[in-house]
């Protein structure tokens, strides 16, 4: 079976998807849009030209109807986020350039499966279910996945440990109102905070300290974004991730972006939870059992999404 990808974006993320798809060998084909033909074309042969040391794999640019037949299409295009902006900054110039993407592809590609990256990707993923006419199985925002990581790596440093030993996600936006939901958090299946205590760590103390490490999951883009212009590895191997996911067809937990429907008491808007990630899409929804206090966190992210929505032209 063909793993064909489509790529509508050429800039550093989506270029960098694109690398790791081809090394990773998760992609056989994967053409690459962007309004500007020369940087796409340009993206593609440096990646084609190191092809014959990796899995084989059909990589090039194009235009809508190079993306026909593909199996998933990532949408990494629109403005950048600059240095001391949020995500939600960007919303309604974003919001206007995914309604002007989406009849092209989806008309290219009603069938594949959408993985929206671009900022603020919460909301674009909510335009793109409302817009594009697609099954909301078929879309599924980015979300907190690459939180989710960069709270597990943390975790790893704080307690000297493989990082796949690490269990937890980051909920709600992929922003400023995310949080962790720390009683689902586990080291190899040892609650954090039961595991901190037999390392000898102060909870909540200097050496193990909840509220400081999600300021540092929340921050860490606009760090790297200060530091080098530009965050595309750590989210170009989340996306691969999830690529993956879908392409073994084995359903897999994942913390991405979907509209809710009831989960939580929260509707009509686009947040991440635990969704099920498999062949086709979204297969289902995990409802964890957080906290009341959790949850109450999970609803005041989404009201915050909620607010911007409602004052955008979608």
């Amino acid at each position: 079976m063909g793993r064909k990808v489509a790529i509508i974006g050429a800039g550093n993320v989506g270029a960098t998807i694109a690398y790791t798809l081809a090394v990773s060998g998760n992609a056989s084909e994967i053409v690459m849009i962007d309004i500007n033909e020369k940087k796409a074309f340009g993206e593609t042969m440096d990646i084609r030209q190191g092809a014959p040391y990796i899995s084989p794999v059909n990589i090039y640019s194009g235009d809508y109807d190079d993306a026909k037949h593909s199996d998933i299409v990532i949408l990494t295009s629109g403005i950048a986020r600059r240095p001391g902006q949020s995500r939600l900054d960007l919303a309604q110039t974003n919001v206007d350039i995914t309604k002007s993407i989406i009849p092209q592809i989806t008309a290219a590609a009603p069938e594949a499966v959408y993985i929206i990256v671009s900022n603020p990707v919460d909301i674009l993923t909510y335009v793109f279910c409302k817009c594009s006419g697609l099954h909301e199985h078929q879309i599924i925002g980015s979300g907190t996945i690459l939180d989710t990581a960069r709270l597990r790596s943390r975790l790893a440093e704080i307690f000297s440990i493989n990082m796949q030993n690490v269990h937890g996600c980051v909920f709600g936006e992929h922003g400023d109102s995310s949080f962790v939901p720390w009683s689902l958090v586990t080291i190899s299946g040892t609650p954090v905070d039961t595991y901190a205590q037999a390392k000898g760590l102060d909870i909540e103390g200097c050496g193990f300290n909840h509220a400081e490490i999600e300021e540092y999951v929340r921050k860490s883009g606009g760090i790297i974004i200060d530091d080098k212009g530009a965050t595309y590895y750590a989210v170009s191997l989340s996306v691969n991730h999830i690529c993956s996911c879908i392409f073994r067809g084995i359903d897999t937990a994942l913390p991405v972006s979907t509209m809710m429907n009831g989960e939580y008491g929260i509707s009509d808007v686009c947040i991440s939870t635990q969704s099920m990630v498999g062949k086709g899409g979204v297969t289902g929804k995990l409802l964890s059992p957080m906290t009341d206090a959790e949850i109450a966190q999970l609803r005041a992210s989404a009201d915050k999404l909620k607010s911007v929505i409602s004052n955008l032209k979608i």
